[in-house]
């Protein structure tokens, strides 16, 4: 058990037993001979006091000093005690969210038994459906990138820095795209890297990774060859990244097996972050949507202008979109990729960021059917029903709707791709982004107003979905959560009319 572990839970014994015996945080200090601040130092786990005055503790809180100092809860905090204690609780990055973790710990003891209570059930509900620490981990950092609306001034500074020092050896002196060559002999001759494209390609068991990194006084880049253009150039402008921003903790697969530490995940966020704008120059970038945006009707030519342009793929696109249109323009927008097995009739969704308060289908731990009227779910079943899959090499097949959702009526204008993957071939992935329509949207996105634009009335997946099989013929399965609903309903009715009778 940690110092830091055990300064916590002696603190919050000491401010549950203050308040037992009904003392207010200034009358106690005043009692033990002691200041508020350094009280309050105690109490949120910073300080761990000297023997002598945990003794004088003692004597005014009433409370023998082993009870006092030993790291052992009441039964009925047993679950609190075990949060505190587990791995997820320890690394989760409550700074990063302007927290301590003893400001959290001090919420949970103004109830302690219901706090425990509650972890509880959070912990049951982790267990039922098989959320990892990782889960965890990747949710916050969702969280960190959300609140900062995905743009990060420090990582734009930073990449503009490097390019503005490499920036002819990179040929970014006028136009994109980014010189792979350069990238490869700024890893080799600035950082010492040894670069290698075949050593995976002898290794079946690592064939599902698209680059292995060794760190040493050499360092070696494996590359998985089977790699289109693009993608090898965003791996190695995100090794720049480690690098440029002196970034140690880190993953050493791609994408990892195993997430150790939100420091770990917020390192190759950043280093993913600069190879982004290393690629797609912000004013480049905010020129060509602006460019975008101006068009009177939906311009598929210069979204996959911009692929050729850049040399990118459509998720690097479309992850560039989320961290400057936001910021630049305005307009709030959520991210979804979605995957699907060839012959298979499930789709799923693999990474999502929700700056528009999308409402993401709620049954994803509940294996229900997401609705297949999603543009994410209808490019893919386009692309399998053509005759030709766009594979990573091919140009994307791409799409336009106006989605509305049938409860609520809020609409999201949504732009998407989809095509094969590299590694994993018959599996189809999409990826879209989905901006919500407010009345002055027209004024920024022209296009939105285009009456060629599909308009489709959407819901969350076709368990809780209204309509019926003559309004939507796309429908997976009965919508049994609805139904099941509409009962629950029926019985409290009956129930309030016998109620009346009586």
């Amino acid at each position: 058990m940690t110092n830091n572990l055990i300064n916590i839970i002696f603190g919050m014994k000491v401010r549950q037993a203050r308040l037992e015996v009904g003392l207010t945080l200034s009358e106690f200090a005043s009692q033990c001979d002691l200041s508020p601040s350094y009280v309050t130092e105690i109490e949120k786990g910073r300080k761990y006091p000297r023997v002598d005055k945990i003794m004088r503790m003692t004597e005014v809180l009433q409370k023998p000093y082993d009870e006092l100092v030993s790291i052992a809860l009441s039964p009925s905090m047993a679950y609190l005690s075990t949060t505190l204690k587990s791995a997820t609780f320890q690394r989760f990055p409550f700074d990063e969210f302007g927290l301590e973790m003893g400001d959290l710990v001090t919420l949970l003891t103004r109830e302690p038994e219901k706090a425990s209570a509650l972890l509880h059930a959070v912990l049951e509900i982790g267990r039922r459906y098989g959320l990892r620490e990782e889960d965890f981990l990747r949710a916050a950092l969702r969280s960190y990138q959300e609140i900062h609306e995905n743009y990060f001034q420090d990582l734009e500074d930073a990449a503009q820095s490097f390019i503005q020092e490499h920036g002819t050896q990179l040929g970014l002196t006028e136009e994109p795209p980014i010189s792979q060559e350069a990238l490869k002999t700024i890893l080799e001759e600035t950082y010492g890297y040894e670069l290698n494209l075949q050593a995976i390609d002898t290794q079946p068991a690592l064939q599902k990774y698209r680059s292995v990194y060794f760190e040493g006084k050499k360092p070696r880049l494996f590359i998985n060859n089977a790699l289109n253009s693009h993608q090898v150039t965003f791996i190695l402008a995100r090794e720049v990244g480690y690098q440029y921003l002196g970034l140690k903790e880190r993953s050493f697969v791609s994408t990892p097996d195993q997430i150790d530490s939100f420091q770990q995940i917020l390192n190759d966020f950043k280093a993913a972050y600069f190879g982004g704008v290393l690629l797609m120059p912000r004013q480049h970038m905010l020129s060509d949507l602006q460019h975008l945006f101006e068009q009177p009707t939906w311009p598929p030519h210069l979204m996959l202008a911009m692929l050729d342009k850049y040399n990118v793929t459509p998720e690097m696109l479309f992850y560039r979109f989320s961290e400057l249109i936001p910021q630049f323009f305005g307009v709030k927008l959520h991210f979804l990729r979605f995957h699907h097995q060839e012959n298979s009739t499930t789709y799923q969704l693999i990474k999502q960021l929700n700056m528009n308060q999308l409402i993401v289908p709620s049954g994803i731990g509940l294996l229900e059917h997401y609705c297949r009227r999603w543009l994410s779910v209808r490019l893919i079943r386009e692309m399998v029903d053509a005759e030709h899959v766009p594979t990573s090499s091919d140009k994307p097949h791409i799409g336009v709707q106006m989605s509305e959702f049938v409860d609520t009526q809020d609409r999201f204008l949504c732009l998407g791709f989809s095509r094969e993957l590299s590694l994993s071939p018959g599996v189809m992935s999409s990826v879209i982004v989905g901006f919500r329509v407010e009345p002055d949207m027209k004024n920024t996105i022209r296009f939105s107003q285009d009456p060629a634009i599909p308009q489709v009335i959407i819901n969350e997946t076709c368990e809780r979905c209204p309509l019926t099989a003559e309004q939507c013929r796309d429908r997976a399965v009965e919508p049994t959560i609805l139904w099941d609903e509409q009962k629950q309903r029926d019985r409290k009715l009956a129930l309030i009319e016998i109620q009346n009778q009586l």
